[in-house]
C-alpha cells in the first residue's frame, strides 16, 4: 500500500462525498466491503501482475484523511496480486474496472492487523480507502516461467491472435538492459512463425498478440541467447518493443504442416467444395526459386476445370482447394511427401517444396444426398461405384476406395425405397464391398480388405470373390487356418471355375510349409539350450 503521509490532507470528509444509500457489498470470506460511487467504463477487470494506476484517500474508520494521492498529483502505481501492498488493496482492486470509483472497508486482517503501522496507524485498526482505478498495463508470463513477461502498451483490435503457421508482419527494437539498440525493423519485418524471426521470444509472445496491438517484453537470457549477441552480456535480460501490424492467415489443409495455405484475397459466402464438386481454377505452380513448372487455367474466363478428389493432379493441390471460397486467392505451399502424384515429377525430383498461385474461380457441388429422392439415390450410387471402377482400371486405388465408400452413403438408409429399388441397392452394396475391398488390398489395407468381405460373406455365405479375396487378406497377415477354411469352401462353392482359388491354395501350402519348418527350428533351439 502507499505509505501513509504525516501531513494531514485539506480533502473534504468522506461522509460529504459518499451517498451511503448505495448498496454495499462483501468481497471474499474475509469481511472486506465494496461501496462503488462510480461505475466504470469497460467489462475488463485487472488481473494478477498488471501494473496498476490508482488514486485514492485512506482515513482510520470513523477518523480524519490521513494520505491521498491527490496531495502527490500523480497517481500511486503497483503489481497487482505481488505483495507490494496490503491484501485489502489485492482483493479488492482485483473487482475493479477502469475509471471505477469505490469505497473500500477494509478490516485488520486485510490492512496492517494486530501491529498497525505507527504511529498513523493503531493496532487492529478497519481502514477506509475511497479508490479510483485510473488505469493499468496488463502484464502477462507468457512461458510460465517468468522467461517473457509481455507488458500491453496499447490494446490491439478485436479478439483474433495468430495461429502456428500464419505469417505475421511486425515492427520491433530489441535493447539491452543498458538501453543500447542491438536490432530493430522500423519498416516491419514478416516472417512466418513456423520459421521464427530473430529471437524465440518474439515467435512466442507474437502469438499472444491482436491486431495493432504494442507490446513491451522482458526476456530473460533462455529466450533470446544462443552465444553473444551484438555484445549483449549472457546474464542480463533483454527488452524488446514489438507491434504486430497484421497477418495473414495461414490454414494447416492436412494437420501435418505439409500443406499449408496462405490467404491473399477472402472469397465471396461460406460454401467450399467439396468431393466430388466441379471446380474452376487458374493456377500457377513454381519452384522455391521461382522456377514455373506448371500452369492450368488461362483466365477466369478459361479457367482449368476438373473434378475434387479423382486423382486428376496433386493431392495436397486438391485439398487445399476444398478449403477455398468462390473468387478466393491464395498461395499453396506443398511439401515433397505430396510430389508423387504431380505430372511434373521429373522436374521436381530435387525440390523441397512447391507453390501454387490459384484462384478458385467457381464450383458446383454435387446435390446431397438427402436432398434426394430413392431412384435419385440408386441413380447416384450407381454412377459414382462406376466412377470407382474406372480409377481402379488406371490404378489410382485410394481414389477408387474413396468412391466405392462414398457411393455407399446414397443407399445406406434404404427404408423408405421400394422393393425393385432395395434389390437394386442390395447387389450396388455388395459391389462396393467387394470392389473396395480388391482397392484395399492393392493398397496393403488387408484388415480393411477382410471386414469388407466379411460383410459380403454375411449377406451372401456362398459368395467366391468375397471367400476369395478375404483368403488373400488373411493370407497377407498370416492368418492361415482362416485363410485356409475360405479356400476350402470357395472351392466346394466353385470346382469348376477356380484356378486363382487354387493358385492361391498351393501358396497357402507353401506359406503352412515354411511356418511348419520355422516351429521345429525354434523348438530345437529350444531343446539345444535345455541340454
Amino acid at each position: 500500500m502507499a505509505a501513509c503521509n504525516s501531513e494531514k490532507s485539506d480533502k473534504v470528509n468522506f461522509e460529504t462525498e459518499i451517498h451511503w444509500e448505495l448498496p454495499e457489498t462483501v468481497i471474499g470470506k474475509e469481511g472486506l466491503r465494496k461501496k462503488i460511487l462510480q461505475k466504470g467504463n469497460s467489462w475488463k477487470t485487472p488481473l494478477p501482475g498488471d501494473e496498476i494506476q490508482v488514486h485514492y484517500n485512506v482515513k482510520i474508520e470513523d477518523g480524519e484523511i490521513l494520505d491521498s494521492s491527490h496531495d502527490k498529483g500523480k497517481p500511486f502505481e503497483f503489481k497487482l496480486g505481488q505483495g507490494e501492498v496490503i491484501k485489502g488493496w489485492d482483493e479488492g482492486i482485483a473487482t475493479m474496472k477502469k475509471s471505477e470509483r469505490a469505497i473500500f472497508t477494509i478490516p485488520p486482517n486485510l490492512a496492517y492487523g494486530e501491529t498497525g503501522s505507527p504511529p498513523l496507524i493503531p493496532p487492529n485498526s478497519t481502514l477506509v480507502f475511497d479508490i479510483e482505478l485510473v488505469s493499468w498495463n496488463s502484464v502477462r508470463d507468457i512461458t510460465g516461467d517468468g522467461g517473457i513477461l509481455k507488458k500491453i502498451i496499447k490494446e490491439g483490435e478485436g479478439w483474433a491472435t495468430p495461429k502456428d503457421v500464419d505469417e505475421v508482419l511486425v515492427k520491433y527494437i530489441a535493447s539491452s538492459a543498458d538501453g543500447k539498440t542491438l536490432s530493430s525493423s522500423d519498416d516491419g519485418v514478416e516472417f512466418s512463425l513456423l520459421d521464427g524471426y530473430l529471437y524465440p521470444a518474439m515467435t512466442k509472445s507474437v502469438k499472444t498478440m491482436r491486431k495493432g496491438e504494442i507490446a513491451e517484453l522482458t526476456v530473460k537470457p533462455a529466450y533470446y541467447f544462443d552465444g553473444v549477441e551484438n555484445g549483449m552480456q549472457p546474464n542480463l535480460n533483454l527488452t524488446i518493443h514489438l507491434e504486430l501490424i497484421s497477418w495473414k492467415t495461414v490454414v494447416d489443409v492436412t494437420g501435418d504442416k505439409k500443406v499449408l495455405k496462405k490467404l491473399i484475397k477472402a472469397g465471396e459466402g461460406y460454401d467450399r467444395p467439396n468431393e466430388g464438386s466441379l471446380v474452376k481454377v487458374v493456377y500457377i505452380g513454381k519452384l522455391q526459386d521461382g522456377t514455373v513448372f506448371e500452369r492450368k487455367g488461362l483466365s477466369d474466363e478459361d479457367p482449368f476445370e476438373y473434378v475434387c478428389l479423382e486423382g486428376q493432379f496433386n493431392e495436397g493441390l486438391d485439398r487445399a482447394i476444398m478449403t477455398m471460397r468462390k473468387g478466393e486467392e491464395a498461395i499453396v505451399t506443398i511439401s515433397s511427401d505430396y510430389f508423387h502424384d504431380c505430372q511434373v515429377k521429373d522436374v521436381l525430383a530435387t525440390a523441397d517444396l512447391e507453390l501454387y498461385e490459384i484462384k478458385l474461380v467457381d464450383f458446383n457441388k454435387e446435390k446431397p444426398f438427402w436432398k434426394m429422392d430413392t431412384k435419385e439415390k440408386v441413380e447416384a450410387c450407381d454412377k459414382i461405384k462406376k466412377d470407382g471402377n474406372v480409377l481402379f482400371k488406371e490404378g489410382k486405388f485410394q481414389c477408387a476406395s474413396r468412391k466405392y465408400e462414398k457411393a455407399l452413403k446414397f443407399i445406406q438408409f434404404d427404408h423408405s425405397f421400394n422393393s425393385d429399388e432395395k434389390c437394386q441397392s442390395n447387389t450396388l452394396r455388395l459391389s462396393c464391398y467387394l470392389n473396395n475391398a480388391a482397392c484395399k488390398l492393392k493398397i496393403g489395407e488387408h484388415q480393411e480388405a477382410s471386414k469388407l468381405c466379411s460383410k459380403v460373406i454375411e449377406y451372401d455365405p456362398c459368395n467366391v470373390k468375397a471367400l476369395f479375396r478375404r483368403a488373400q487378406a488373411y493370407l497377407r497377415i498370416n492368418e492361415l487356418e482362416k485363410a485356409e477354411i475360405d479356400i476350402t469352401k470357395a472351392l466346394e462353392v466353385d470346382p469348376n471355375n477356380s484356378r486363382d482359388v487354387k493358385l492361391m491354395y498351393k501358396e497357402l501350402k507353401k506359406k503352412q510349409k515354411q511356418y511348419t519348418q520355422h516351429e521345429v527350428e525354434i523348438f530345437s533351439t529350444m531343446l539345444s539350450r535345455l541340454a
